[in-house]
């Protein structure tokens, strides 16, 4: 059976991974368009066609461990965790303790034991404490790259995130990064550095 592209594993995990069943009741009726949805507490759920590109980008590969940074509802933590498979643990970080806790319970609800949500801790971005971390996805935009997330990257490791209205993909090699733009501009929720 041929490997399937890093498109195609996106698609998959999509597909199984309705993002109804990740957003409150009052906007599931909304959930196929492709457009950002309220979900509370000044927060979305980003649109799908933008969740797609990131994660393409991200190229997230079975076995990985994977810091989702900005959970939110819990979807793209959800999708992260199908692509990294049972093998892999994935890890999201919520400052909104309400979307936190709501997201966590419907990972548990879609049965995917290998990923959790925690509330953020105060003061602290990202997860040091389980770094370092293969795939990183940020999904709250910076104005300039947060060097405490890059310090949370494995060596050969990768995070994509909004930067100043683009989505950027971030490869770091030793202490070397290289930052890669790609087309478009974006718009997302602002990310909250201590």
């Amino acid at each position: 059976m041929p490997t399937l592209s890093h498109r195609d594993r996106v698609t998959r995990a999509m597909e199984q991974t309705p993002r109804a069943d990740f957003l409150p009741r009052a906007v599931r009726h909304a959930a196929a368009r492709n457009t950002a949805l309220q979900i509370g507490f000044g927060s979305t759920c980003s649109q799908p066609s933008t969740v797609a590109t990131m994660l393409e980008l991200l190229e997230v590969r079975p076995g990985d461990r994977v810091l989702d940074v900005g959970a939110g509802s819990g979807w793209t933590t959800a999708l992260l965790a199908r692509l990294a498979g049972p093998d892999g643990s994935v890890r999201g970080t919520e400052r909104v303790t309400a979307l936190a806790e709501l997201a966590a319970a419907r990972l548990v609800d879609a049965g995917l034991g290998t990923a959790r949500i925690d509330p953020a801790e105060p003061g602290v971005l990202g997860a040091p404490d389980g770094a370092p971390y293969d795939r990183i996805l940020v999904s709250a935009m910076a104005q300039t790259l947060p060097q405490a997330l890059v310090d949370q990257l494995a060596d050969g490791g990768r995070m994509v995130l909004p930067l100043a209205g683009r989505v950027v993909r971030v490869d770091r090699h030793g202490e070397a990064t290289r930052v890669t733009r790609s087309p478009g501009w974006y718009r997302f929720v602002p990310l909250v550095e201590p």
